[in-house]
């Protein structure tokens, strides 16, 4: 089964939407609350290029941010994830 990793901040009204949405989807997912710790948010911006929250993780593959993710329910990709029946 697939397995969505999210860096967050419990702070971050788009990671709250990214979590709530995913919640409802059914799908697994781990998060992990970055707000206080620099150090990690350091890493992530040196591994993805980006320097906001969240960003989400598939099977560790960098899937984007919450625009992503809303852009993947959109389109049915994200239920076709979670179903395991990908594209």
């Amino acid at each position: 089964m697939k397995k969505f990793k999210i860096y967050s901040a419990n702070y971050c009204d788009f990671c709250k939407q990214a979590i709530t949405l995913l919640m409802y989807k059914g799908a697994h997912f781990e998060v992990i609350d970055i707000a206080k710790n620099e150090i990690a948010r350091d890493l992530l911006k040196e591994r993805t290029g980006c320097a906001t929250i969240p960003q989400i993780f598939l099977d560790g593959k960098f899937i984007g941010g919450c625009t992503h993710l809303l852009a993947m329910d959109e389109s049915g990709e994200l239920d076709s994830i979670i179903k395991g029946e990908e594209k």
